[in-house]
């Protein structure tokens, strides 16, 4: 009985830890996962570095883009998403928080919302913003950006 129950907490630790590391729509929020996520499955992670609950061009970003099913097919295929929020109104953990501003730091972001395109081995690739076209258009640009274009 002892070995099914540490068995069960072990498995629900980890159920709890993968849904508390995930946002909304398939972006994570656990650089370290996130890394290892994309090693494992050879893709680049997209770092979203916003201000979702107040930063209009990140919200713009996320409406005009992040929901459609161009950009979302596209991710699927080709990236591991990472959303590194900075909200106003939004309760967040202080890991998450000290982690965010750590990589806010890191890849020198100045401003929101900046995007930050990173190998499988988390070198840089490019960084970009917000760019008007929509999802189609957007995808296009990651795709450029991802072959040093």
């Amino acid at each position: 009985m002892n070995k099914f129950f540490s068995i069960s907490s072990l498995v629900f630790c980890f159920l709890i830890s993968h849904v508390t590391s995930q946002a909304s729509d398939g972006w994570m929020t656990d650089f370290e996962l996130a890394q290892t996520k994309a090693k494992e499955e050879n893709k680049s992670l997209l770092l979203d570095f916003t201000g979702s609950d107040w930063c209009g061009w990140c919200i713009k970003l996320k409406d005009e883009v992040f929901s459609k099913s161009a950009f979302k097919d596209y991710a699927k295929e080709s990236l591991v998403l990472v959303e590194l929020d900075f909200p106003r109104n939004k309760k967040q953990s202080a890991e998450v928080k000290k982690q965010n501003e750590a990589l806010a730091q890191k890849f020198g972001v100045r401003g929101f919302p900046t995007l930050i395109l990173l190998s499988p081995e988390g070198e840089l690739i490019g960084k970009t913003g917000y760019r008007q076209g929509g999802a189609e258009a957007y995808v296009e640009h990651l795709k450029e950006i991802a072959s040093g274009g």
